[in-house]
């Protein structure tokens, strides 16, 4: 099955779309600045691979401290 360019580019940014949102997800419990984690997860998943361990990165850090 051949894929061509058009269709890879496509599957990327929808990756890279999904990368992001799920980094902007976990960047409000773990992370004091959520945005700057949903840009650095979209710009990582430029490269599958990377937006993928990136997303494992921030899903094993520690949650912040709930406010009280």
């Amino acid at each position: 099955m051949n894929f061509t360019l058009t269709q890879m580019g496509s599957a990327v940014a929808v990756f890279m779309i999904v990368v992001g949102i799920i980094s902007y997800i976990l960047g409000k419990r773990k992370t004091t600045t959520p945005i700057k984690s949903a840009l650095l997860g979209f710009v990582f998943s430029i490269i599958p691979v990377l937006g993928i361990i990136y997303v494992v990165y921030l899903a094993m850090k520690e949650d912040l401290p709930q406010a009280s």
